[in-house]
């Protein structure tokens, strides 16, 4: 059988029976006259959700076959593999609490982390020899079920916050609240670009100077920045508009441009469309969601998925990083950034139970750590250098 087909297939299946899905959540907002039907909604939104978990499952379990090995090797194994959990830590937080507008955001978040992740080479290849223990998939499961956990209480801070903040004044908290909506807009804009031009198989090569040898590096998106004394190889592709400082990876730095062209004006047409922020038109369908509820389940999101980050972030990396390097802890950058995701979800829990942190003060810290944890997962994976540079 070929398992890698089976498996491509299998996730691109749960990515559209989650978008089904979020179309029913959905449908439970609209008409608090129509409580059955709402019912029937969230019913077969949850059954939806939990066959499109399956068939994730289903892609984990082919892909597994195919490698041989745990699919957490490389950035598009993780990430698909944290919306996995994503979605698992939805699915039962869906039946203690019966609340279907979390499935409303949780699930195009989880989405948004599946497109992202597709955009990286989907290849299998050996595992370097760091990387060929049981350790693996203790380690970075345990780490992906963490963090999945933890993506919910920012899904339930998210939501407490454009429910709560008056989106009719300009003050810190709207201001603040449309940057982080405008960033979850620069991730689809560049999930839309790159899969644009993907498939019109767009690509152009420069060669460049480095450490007096001549490297030669593909560019995927059309070159806004081009490389340090960069000379384009390719007939026809587009001259670059201006040279990136030497010290800048350059194709990098122009996805980062790209993403921010593209989702800045997705954001805006939606903006110019509705004439308005985009939290002040979601707001009015959050009106019956409970604020008390909302903040309840960011913080028991937080208080099963830190200890769970722990066990896998902390005290089991600790363990392979001595089998594999003769050290329980060294100053990678990844594990310096683990450190400090472990300590700020510390934090929240501190002042959450001694300082009595709760409603928008424990939503905006919410936020913050999912902003870190796609930190670590996207600007120390692929920018900063170190022993997991190979993920």
């Amino acid at each position: 059988m070929d398992w890698i087909s089976i498996s491509s297939f299998m996730l691109y299946t749960a990515f559209i029976i989650y978008l089904i899905a979020t179309f029913f959540f959905g449908a439970t907002i609209k008409d608090k006259n129509k409580e059955h039907k709402k019912g029937i909604a969230g019913t077969i939104g949850i059954t939806l959700t939990i066959i499109g978990f399956l068939a994730q499952m289903g892609y984990f379990i082919a892909r597994w076959i195919a490698s041989g090995h745990a699919p957490v090797s490389n950035q598009f194994e993780f990430v698909t593999s944290f919306g996995m959990t994503m979605v698992l830590a939805f699915i039962i937080i869906y039946f203690i609490y019966r609340l279907s507008i979390l499935g409303l955001f949780a699930l195009p978040v989880a989405m948004l982390l599946i497109a992202y992740a597709s955009m990286f080479p989907t290849d299998i290849a050996p595992l370097v020899p760091s990387l060929q223990s049981h350790w693996l998939y203790i380690h970075v499961t345990t780490v992906a079920l963490g963090i999945g956990i933890l993506g919910i209480s920012f899904v339930a801070g998210l939501i407490y916050l454009i429910r709560e903040v008056d989106q009719s004044v300009r003050n810190a908290n709207s201001i603040w609240l449309e940057i982080v909506i405008y960033t979850l807009f620069l991730f689809i804009g560049y999930i839309v670009i790159t899969t644009a031009f993907s498939i019109t198989d767009y690509h152009a090569e420069f060669e460049y100077p480095s450490d007096n040898n001549v490297l030669t590096v593909e560019y995927r998106l059309p070159a806004i920045t081009g490389p340090n004394e960069g000379n384009l190889l390719s007939e026809g592709a587009m001259q670059p508009w201006f040279e990136s400082p030497s010290w800048v990876d350059a194709k990098k730095l122009n996805t980062v441009i790209w993403s921010f062209f593209s989702g800045s004006i997705i954001y805006g047409l939606i903006r110019l469309i509705f004439r308005k922020r985009f939290g002040a038109v979601v707001q009015p369908f959050l009106k019956k969601a409970k604020p008390d509820l909302l903040d309840e389940i960011s913080y028991r999101a937080v208080a099963i998925g830190f200890p769970v980050f722990t066990l896998g972030g902390l005290i089991f990396a600790a363990i392979w990083a001595q089998i594999a390097w003769d050290r329980f802890w060294g100053w990678d950058p990844k594990e310096v950034w683990a450190l400090v995701t472990w300590f700020f979800y510390a934090a929240f829990l501190h002042l959450r139970l001694s300082r009595g942190w709760h409603g928008k003060k424990s939503a905006w810290l919410t936020v913050g750590g999912f902003a870190i944890i796609m930190f670590n997962i996207i600007a120390v994976n692929l920018i900063l250098a170190g022993l997991h540079s190979y993920a």
